[in-house]
């Protein structure tokens, strides 16, 4: 079953829920598909009244500035051993070369590579846990982390969400034609996001 079928089964406080835990495991270091049930659950919202899209957004918020302050407190506390432990756990994303590239995002970046680790997948599984690691200074941390939670949550929310407005519309309005022009608006949307994103990654990574 295809997720946003899934979210339509389940009630309002529990896509919040959902939202907020899921997108809070993946920050703190747990390879879990955050973006994928965050735009599915923005389109639903689009289409569901009984979603509401400013409720959903700040659960999502909630939930990447909690796990990503989680996720440093777990990387301080456990150190480089953390690290090698969950290189064993998860060979795919936390190989050598990927914490290799990560610690050279944060040494040059720092308080950056924090925020715009939001936009990156790789980034968004280390940040929290490698600021711990390399020790960052809590309050730099928590700035960027509160900031980069807010813009990534919150502007995935609403741009997903109205995107979803407007096909809506138009497919009410010019059957075929709005179902063309809605996949236009919604494919140029997530190309800009992605490209953004893109864009970030070799600068973060030091490339």
């Amino acid at each position: 079953m295809h997720v946003q079928e899934w979210l339509e089964t389940v009630p309002a406080v529990a896509v919040y829920a959902l939202v907020g835990l899921v997108i809070g495991l993946e920050s703190l270091g747990i390879p879990l598909p955050g973006e994928i049930i965050l735009v599915s659950s923005a389109l639903l919202a689009s289409q569901n009244g009984e979603i509401d899209p400013v409720v959903l957004g700040a659960s999502a918020t909630a939930g990447a500035i909690i796990g990503d302050s989680i996720g440093y407190a777990i990387g301080r506390k456990g150190g480089r051993p953390l690290l090698a432990w969950l290189g064993g756990k998860f060979p795919k994303h936390f190989s050598e070369g990927h914490i290799a590239t990560a610690e050279r995002s944060f040494e040059k970046w720092g308080m950056w590579a924090v925020f715009f680790g939001r936009f990156v997948a790789l980034l968004r599984i280390f940040a929290g846990p490698l600021a711990g690691v390399l020790r960052m200074p809590y309050w730099k941390f928590l700035i960027a982390n509160v900031l980069g939670g807010i813009v990534w949550a919150g502007g995935t929310t609403a741009v997903i969400y109205y995107v979803g407005i407007v096909a809506e519309s138009w497919l009410k309005r010019f059957s075929w034609l709005g179902l063309v022009a809605a996949v236009l608006v919604g494919l140029t949307s997530m190309l800009v996001i992605k490209r953004r994103a893109k864009k970030a990654q070799p600068v973060i990574a030091g490339e």
